[in-house]
């Protein structure tokens, strides 16, 4: 089976192009796997906006005697950010091989950020690492 260049790049062009996945493309989804930059980086702004919103809890508690809408305020705000790192930590434990309830062993969040994913496609994807590499048949030059 031949290529010619024209294919080649329209498949690189394309929008489901492995080569043309960005980092959090589906950051709430608990599908597919991630890389450990995309995790570190996911970990970062959870500690961040955790930051912010534990501020925001401390301000209202020394203002006033904090009530049910600042708690439902708060409510609010923690469910999103806490759905966020459990689906960027179950993609990054895919990515490692694991199921998505590995996160929940305690410390296993450092194996999760120093460890290399699995190399090529598993149960839970294809490996994000990995770009689609096209060889030229001939002279095994990559184009």
């Amino acid at each position: 089976m031949e290529n010619n260049i024209l294919d080649v790049l329209e498949l690189r062009d394309s929008p489901t192009s492995p080569s043309r996945r960005t980092m959090f493309e589906r950051p709430f989804s608990f599908n597919g796997r991630i890389r450990r930059a995309e995790f570190g980086i996911s970990f970062l702004i959870y500690f961040a906006v955790y930051l912010v919103i534990y501020g925001m809890m401390n301000a209202l508690s020394h203002r006033h005697e904090p009530g049910g809408l600042d708690i439902l305020y708060i409510f609010v705000l923690l469910v999103p950010l806490l759905w966020f790192l459990w689906a960027q930590s179950a993609k990054r434990c895919h990515d490692l091989g694991n199921s998505g309830w590995y996160q929940l062993i305690p410390f296993y969040v450092f194996w999760m950020l120093f460890q290399e994913g699995q190399p090529g496609e598993n149960w839970y994807g294809e490996d994000p690492k990995e770009l689609k590499e096209l060889y030229d048949e001939d002279d095994k030059i990559r184009l």
